[in-house]
């Protein structure tokens, strides 16, 4: 994977990211038609902000933030692109910028026993429960956010 360029994310993009978010082979949506363009516009431009990988043009992975729900709306990287740190620098980006916006805590959800769910721990996630229709919770504070970081430094 060479030439990935990391960049906030465009409602002109939501067509590839469509893709991506219906490639995946884990947390799959029961019905693709039940996240529209139209729910990607809102997420995008009044509920928060997103941000893409490419690679040599196409989108490969995607994150979103929610200020208003004060949630992860996604996070998703094309199963032929994974095990490139591609989720973890779309997650990082993202949870710098939400806590620059605000101190709420944030939360998010995932299918249980799935890479997703072990890379949000690994990534200094507490769990949090259960949430909708089994999936698991996880939430971070601010200053759990910052500990990550500086623990992230200290090892680099």
């Amino acid at each position: 994977v060479e030439f990935m360029i990391f960049r906030e994310a465009q409602t002109n993009d939501i067509k590839q990211i469509q893709l991506v978010r219906n490639a995946v082979k884990e947390n799959v949506l029961s019905n693709p038609g039940l996240v529209t363009d139209k729910d990607c516009v809102e997420y995008l431009t009044l509920r928060g902000k997103g941000w893409v990988c490419e690679n040599d043009g196409t989108i490969i992975g995607f994150a979103i933030a929610d200020l208003i729900d004060n949630n992860i709306w996604a996070l998703f990287v094309h199963p032929d692109f994974e095990k490139n740190g591609v989720g973890k620098t779309l997650h990082d980006t993202m949870l710098n910028w939400y806590f620059d916006q605000q101190k709420e805590d944030v939360w998010l959800s995932t299918g249980p026993n799935t890479r997703a769910e072990k890379f949000y721990a690994l990534q200094g996630w507490r769990e949090a429960g259960l949430y909708g229709k089994g999936e698991t919770k996880f939430e971070m504070t601010a200053e759990e956010w910052k500990l990550v970081k500086q623990k992230t430094k200290q090892g680099a």
